[in-house]
């Protein structure tokens, strides 16, 4: 008897699969590499594909570079913020559009989106890196339809990277991000890797650049949309107020959503929630 019940069972599981054949496409995220003349290793990087990406392959897609916080790599969005997961979600109830989501690898044997001796990511990035990934993918790869964010480190990197380069961004959220540090102030600099990473960060400290920008500089400030998501109880609040006061000053429109939250992944995760919409807006 519960062989036979078996029996019907799967025939009648057949019969549904025959009637429903297939699930929805999903976005899917994988890993890939660069193989880099300038850093002179290869650079895994995790890329996002939207669920059309496979069967539409006349459509070209707007891109978000996701950059992950130190200590970690391009895994980190995947696997703790959940970045698949949450894409589909919201692409799927039209909160986002499909887009091309690209996290690089700044960490591991090194730390940091900025160049420094034996380092030179910054130029990696904007030379080599992202050339790469808009030949490789289907990207439209125009301002209107290129946005960056990222956490900690990358929300730093994100604002720093959109500061120097307004042309090529339409879009920058910072999630509680490394804005800047005073002398002294960072990882430890017994490190000498650490030392150049706190060194760069001061140098190109967000704040500074705004408090310090010519008109023609804030002029063009005011061609990206800026949003910064820090927590109240995060250790970064105060330099990500001090940021959100200096554009205040130098009149260049900026969002500010300050969560009840810390520096974890609890608050980076739900971020996203709100960071897919935003550039999706910018997109649209």
């Amino acid at each position: 008897m519960q062989r036979l019940i078996l029996v019907l069972f799967l025939i009648l599981s057949l019969n549904s699969f025959a009637q429903f054949p297939g699930m929805p496409a999903q976005g899917k995220a994988s890993v890939d590499s660069i193989q880099s003349e300038i850093l002179g290793v290869s650079r895994h990087y995790s890329v996002y594909l939207p669920k059309s990406y496979t069967t539409d392959t006349d459509k070209k897609y707007p891109v978000l570079y996701l950059l992950h916080g130190v200590f970690d790599n391009n895994n980190g969005w995947i696997q703790r913020g959940h970045l698949q997961d949450v894409a589909n979600k919201l692409i799927d109830s039209g909160e986002a559009v499909e887009m091309v989501i690209i996290v690089p690898d700044a960490g591991r044997e090194w730390n940091g989106y900025f160049d420094m001796d034996g380092w030179s990511y910054e130029t990696f990035f904007f030379t080599e890196f992202m050339p790469f990934i808009e030949s490789k993918y289907r990207i439209i790869g125009d301002k209107k339809h290129r946005a960056v964010a990222g956490l900690s480190m990358g929300g730093g990197g994100t604002t720093v990277y959109a500061q120097k380069h307004p042309e090529l961004f339409a879009s920058a959220y910072a999630i509680s991000a490394l804005m800047g540090l005073e002398e002294g102030g960072g990882l430890s600099p017994q490190d000498p890797k650490f030392a150049q990473l706190n060194k760069t960060v001061i140098e190109n400290h967000c704040v500074n650049f705004v408090e310090n920008a010519d008109e023609a500089t804030k002029e063009k400030l005011k061609s990206v949309n800026w949003f910064v998501d820090c927590g109240d109880d995060d250790f970064l609040f105060d330099v990500n107020i001090a940021f959100c006061q200096a554009m205040r000053k130098a009149q260049i429109p900026y969002q500010l959503r300050v969560r009840d939250g810390g520096h974890d992944w609890e608050y980076w995760h739900s971020a996203l929630y709100t960071a897919l919409p935003f550039v999706s807006r910018t997109f649209r």
